[in-house]
């Protein structure tokens, strides 16, 4: 894959078509695409595979490499107009099938990772959806490519991925560290090298009462966000108390779960509004 040109214009140009705000412009960005073709066939023919294995090495913790993560979002973006240009040329269901591969890309992004993947995905997901939704009230979407979209995204998960696992995966993160704290000599230069702040006095190394403290909140949390996103905010305020509980050197490792939460929030209006644009007549 190669990385569109740092050019402010063609950048500015590629934001507003990504958006639907602007038609696609051959003469500005038709080399991006085309300096990307293989890239995207072997993405978009992976996307067909069952499973998606991105070789992450979970043992490492937060040592493990997820440079592949920004990779894959560049590589959404490039699909994205990849399919604007084939609907532009009159290729209608060439198109759909690519913005059908940018849905299971986004999908095979999230699978087995912590919430970084998943954001990611939402953010791929999200994209797409408004681009779609406006291609589609425009009118330039119909017969049998539009009722393949329409599946594809009926077939998705309310909330777009699968949040509870990436929360789960960040706390497997966690504990990894929470364990090289217990077997260090030096456990608060350790967590000062690493969280970027001085650890507060009888957290660092965690004790067992306290790491059990930490654990059960993050469960209860990983149960919340299996819940209706509406019910798991109410949810969440309830274990608010039981976070405040948790020794303050591990409660700087907890991601905002209300935070996830309302990007679970943000998907389900996205995806009925494409719903609806893409089963209108």
């Amino acid at each position: 894959m190669k990385d569109p040109p740092a050019d402010a214009e063609v950048q500015a140009i590629m934001a507003k078509v990504l958006a639907g705000e602007q038609p696609w412009d051959e003469g500005k960005l038709g080399s991006v695409v085309d300096e990307n073709e293989v890239a995207l066939g072997i993405m978009q023919r992976a996307t067909k595979l069952p499973d998606c294995d991105w070789g992450i090495e979970y043992h490492q913790g937060y040592r493990a490499s997820v440079a592949m993560v920004a990779r894959a979002n560049v590589l959404g973006r490039l699909n994205i107009l990849q399919g604007i240009r084939q609907l532009g040329k009159g290729q209608t269901q060439a198109a759909a099938d690519t913005w059908i591969a940018g849905i299971r890309f986004a999908q095979d992004v999230s699978k087995g990772g912590s919430l970084l993947f998943v954001q990611t995905a939402k953010t791929l997901l999200a994209r797409e959806m408004r681009l779609l939704t406006v291609e589609a009230k425009q009118g330039r979407l119909s017969g049998s490519p539009k009722q393949q979209l329409y599946l594809a995204v009926n077939a998705l998960p309310g909330d777009g991925v699968d949040w509870s696992a990436a929360w789960q995966l960040d706390e497997a993160g966690a504990d990894f560290l929470f364990t090289e704290l217990q077997q260090s000599h030096q456990p608060a230069d350790l967590y000062k090298s690493i969280m970027g702040m001085p650890a507060f006095k009888g957290c660092v190394p965690p004790n067992a009462r306290q790491l059990q403290g930490y654990r059960g909140y993050m469960n209860e949390v990983a149960t919340a966000l299996r819940l209706p996103p509406s019910t798991t905010s109410g949810r969440l305020e309830e274990l608010e108390t039981k976070k405040q509980a948790v020794c303050e050197s591990l409660r700087h490792a907890i991601p905002s779960a209300q935070m996830v939460n309302d990007n679970r929030i943000d998907m389900i209006p996205a995806r009925k509004d494409l719903l609806d644009a893409l089963a209108a007549h």
